[in-house]
């Protein structure tokens, strides 16, 4: 899928996976910004439209994905049909990893 689902009234939210490198990158976040991600994760599976998560599609090859979780913490996934892939989580330098 490369665009953003519409937004889903009325739908069970998406079925969320991690990639071993998204569990890595989020096990060593400050407390803080895990409980925010856990936030901002939630409202992407209900609404990827959701204001605050600044949804975007990335210039990545592969229909890579960003939305913030705070001004400089960014989540980064894929599409899998009805499933979102969590990719990475960082810092804006993550999105220059994701990038090459």
């Amino acid at each position: 899928m490369t665009e953003i689902p519409a937004p889903f009234k009325g739908r069970q939210p998406l079925a969320v996976s991690r990639t071993e490198s998204f569990s890595r990158d989020f096990k060593n976040l400050p407390k803080k910004i895990q409980e925010r991600a856990e936030k901002a994760i939630q409202l992407l599976a209900r609404d990827p439209h959701y204001p605050s998560l600044r949804t975007k599609k990335m210039r990545a090859p592969g229909g890579i994905w960003e939305a913030s979780v705070s001004i400089s913490y960014r989540i980064t996934f894929q599409w899998a049909g009805e499933q979102l892939l969590l990719r990475r989580i960082g810092t804006h330098d993550i999105l220059e990893v994701e990038l090459r």
